[in-house]
């Protein structure tokens, strides 16, 4: 089930916005309708859901619609027409009383601006959202420093916004987000504002955040590395519309537009892949204890390879036993793969960048393992199938 659905949405600035609707629905273009009635078409019939717990971005250049669009989900900017429906409610046709419970409760956003009461501490501002919320100062002063804990400001709490640096009052309009504890996080240039350096640790800071708390983000950018980085799926927007959602993988190798393939030809796609888009499912293994070196000769045999991975019964790694090592336990009658394991296997995980693999990979006669924090062997990795992903859409060069 989506938490979020957005269909045929419009918003159109201007005093006429149903005459211009009419236009535009007749085939009129959008600098047609501006030199007629002089309005503004700036969301313009945008559909996309969000799934729970979804990082879902969405990019484009200035004027492309963007924050209009993330402004129309909370309805601080009035839709002109479609639907919003959040967690099976309409949006689009609450009341005012029931608006303002929504945004309280289920939705909070972090500005580009840092947005922090300058007269106000560290806490207070964390605290700020609980306040009009209605909870008592001792709950809502433990909300915002369990918030405060997880942005890294423990420490902070009576300091005001002057002393903090950029980055750091950024990190207090994230905590007031996530001190209310809403559902959904609508992001618009959050960390646009900042120093390059400072605006790659806050997105590390959100990705670890997001492991931890799972919340629905909805976050805009300009940046194609920041939408690539962050987001499990990418909405890019042209001229008020949608040209493209998918995965960043989907993006780069499979661009629906000349518009979209424009937008993603410079791309280092070594940096954006992962270990886990060209990993191969490890069908074969076999067993630490129960296997013996007959059974992995077997099997190498039975699928023309020179090794397999060994695992234990909760498919954790163990190891890896080598096609010649195996022949030799066998011939000398050995029972079991203790002596022939080889237990110092290169290891990575899901998310590793392709840029990162190739060192991994120079010179070695034996495949990559991909594994999870709990060292479940998730995935295989060999040079070739490396080279073959970069090398769908050019990125490899001879």
């Amino acid at each position: 089930m989506n938490i979020i659905e957005v269909q045929g949405l419009y918003k159109i600035f201007g005093k006429q916005p149903d005459k211009a609707l009419e236009l535009l629905k007749k085939g009129y273009t959008k600098n047609q309708i501006m030199e007629k009635i002089g309005h503004t078409i700036a969301v313009d019939n945008v559909s996309f859901t969000v799934q729970p717990g979804e990082s879902f971005v969405v990019m484009g250049l200035s004027g492309s619609g963007k924050s209009t669009l993330i402004r129309c989900l909370n309805r601080l900017i009035e839709p002109t027409s479609g639907s919003i429906v959040v967690d099976g409610k309409d949006v689009s046709s609450m009341s005012l009383n029931d608006l303002q419970v929504f945004r309280r409760e289920k939705i909070s956003m972090v500005f580009q601006s840092f947005a922090v009461f300058p007269h106000k501490t560290v806490l207070e501002n964390a605290a700020y959202g609980l306040k009009i919320r209605g909870l008592s100062a001792t709950e809502r002063g433990q909300k915002a420093k369990n918030a405060l804990d997880l942005v890294g400001l423990k420490g902070w709490e009576e300091s005001y916004p002057a002393q903090l640096s950029g980055g750091m009052q950024q990190r207090v309009g994230l905590a007031r987000a996530l001190a209310t504890e809403s559902e959904i996080l609508l992001m618009d240039e959050a960390f646009s504002a900042l120093d390059p350096l400072i605006r790659k640790e806050m997105q590390d800071e959100l990705l670890d955040l997001q492991n931890k708390m799972n919340r629905t983000i909805v976050f805009i950018t300009h940046d194609l590395d920041e939408a690539l980085k962050l987001g499990d799926r990418i909405a890019l927007m042209k001229d008020g519309s949608i040209v493209q959602v998918g995965t960043p993988e989907e993006i780069l190798m499979s661009p629906a537009t000349n518009y979209v393939e424009k937008f993603v030809e410079n791309v280092d796609r070594s940096r954006v892949l992962t270990a886990e888009m060209v990993m191969k499912k490890p069908n074969v293994v076999v067993r630490f204890p129960k296997d013996g070196p007959r059974v992995a000769l077997h099997s190498m045999e039975e699928h023309g390879i020179s090794s397999v991975f060994a695992v234990d019964k909760e498919r954790r790694l163990q190891g890896i036993v080598m096609a010649e090592d195996a022949l030799e336990a066998v011939e000398s009658k050995q029972k079991d793969l203790e002596t022939i394991l080889r237990r110092d296997v290169h290891t990575v995980l899901p998310d590793t960048p392709l840029k990162d693999l190739f060192a991994l990979l120079t010179g070695k006669s034996t495949p990559l393992a991909v594994v999870s924090e709990e060292r479940k062997l998730l995935g295989i990795i060999v040079r070739g199938s490396v080279m073959a992903k970069l090398a769908e859409r050019g990125t490899v060069n001879d």
